[in-house]
């Protein structure tokens, strides 16, 4: 299976190790950015070029990280073809 990841400073630590997890596991993982820590980068560049890589290839999926995810679901959605959701654990 093909996986887009996509973040920004926010998301970048559970973004390395999801892509980590996936790749044990096998997975085919291109990972859209951020692709280093920088405090200043900003989650709608690395967010839509995962959602548009999804939406060119309808065999994959795609994993964005954020703080709060809101934004980037909203980000995510304004690509035709994308339907993305907000998904969080009982930790928050």
């Amino acid at each position: 299976m093909k996986v887009y990841l996509g973040t920004d400073h926010a998301g970048f630590e559970l973004k390395e190790k999801v892509k980590e997890y996936l790749q044990k596991q096998g997975h085919e993982v291109e990972d859209c950015g951020a692709l280093s820590f920088d405090p200043a980068d900003d989650y709608p560049d690395f967010i839509s070029k995962a959602a548009q890589k999804v939406a060119a290839d309808a065999s994959s999926y795609g994993i964005v990280f954020g703080k709060s995810g809101a934004g980037e679901c909203i980000v995510a959605n304004k690509i035709k073809g994308v339907r993305a959701f907000l998904g969080i654990n009982s930790e928050g």
